[in-house]
């Protein structure tokens, strides 16, 4: 890679580490459904502008549901709810794990023994951080915080029939379909006066947050992060990932004051070292279609 696109990919998982901080913060004034359809209300800024592109609406619509609107709504609401900011950085990136074990469901995509090592370590990781659910967040909140890997790696495969279109027409129009129900839901779950009421007295220090996560998180990284993608194969870009938790885990530190416990330290390293050892192996083999 060239040293400005190692740059390029350095700065987005920083971006993406302050992102869990950024939504940490302006879940103190908004609910978790109208933080959410706000962060994809200013990323879908660019809709006005550009044309939707070329990709059937019930696709567009699942991909949105699963990479956008399932995985930052379940984060968001798991952050809300108690789970610390490290430990979510952590939970998400989990989704490298779920990504190649739905992968060999759906495409027959068989992992090979070394991303199957790094599935048994990952695993044995999350395990590690379910042994300390309970005592300082509820076992539900962090139930629901993994809904966010899972449909985090639903999206990624979905997002595979959505190749050959712009990148960054792609995403906003990702964004727009799942605001509009993000909304509604926020109508739904908190009423249409306190959801004013929320809109109407919103801090200065909520809206940049909400700036930086729909404007520079969502829309700015994302496309960054999908035009690297679009110029190097994946196994050179998609470690740099592995950043992210690092990042959210220091900043959460620094910001918020937290500390991990020995069982749940070892478990968030022994997460990211699984997906290391995922991310870093060689593609998985395609399986002989069966007569």
């Amino acid at each position: 890679m060239k040293p400005a696109d190692i740059l390029i990919a350095v700065m987005v998982a920083i971006i993406w580490g302050f992102a869990f901080v950024a939504s940490r913060i302006a879940l103190d004034e908004l609910s978790p459904e109208l933080m959410t359809a706000l962060r994809f209300t200013i990323a879908a800024v660019p809709c006005l502008f550009i044309p939707k592109p070329k990709v059937a609406w019930s696709r567009l619509i699942a991909i949105s549901f699963t990479l956008f609107l399932g995985q930052f709504l379940s984060q968001a609401y798991g952050i809300a709810h108690g789970v610390p900011v490290g430990l979510t950085s952590v939970v998400v990136q989990s989704q490298a794990l779920f990504t190649i074990g739905f992968a060999a469901l759906a495409f027959g995509e068989r992992p090979t023994p070394v991303q199957t090592l790094g599935i048994v370590i990952a695993a044995a990781g999350l395990l590690m951080i379910c042994g300390t659910v309970g005592y300082d967040f509820s076992v539900a909140a962090f139930a629901v915080l993994m809904i966010s890997p899972l449909s985090f790696a639903v999206g990624n495969l979905l997002l595979r029939g959505a190749r050959g279109v712009p990148m960054f027409d792609l995403f906003a129009w990702l964004c727009l379909a799942s605001a509009v129900p993000l909304f509604v839901l926020a109508l739904i779950a908190n009423g249409p006066t306190p959801t004013w009421t929320s809109l109407t007295h919103i801090s200065l220090t909520s809206v940049l947050c909400m700036l930086m996560l729909g404007g520079i998180s969502t829309c700015i990284a994302y496309w960054l992060w999908g035009r690297l993608l679009r110029d190097y194969p994946a196994a050179q870009v998609v470690p740099f990932a592995l950043l992210v938790p690092f990042v959210g885990s220091a900043a959460s530190s620094i910001v918020f004051g937290e500390r991990f416990g020995p069982l749940r330290l070892a478990g968030m390293l022994t997460v990211i070292g699984g997906i290391a050892v995922m991310v870093l192996a060689k593609r998985p083999q395609v399986l002989p279609k069966t007569a």
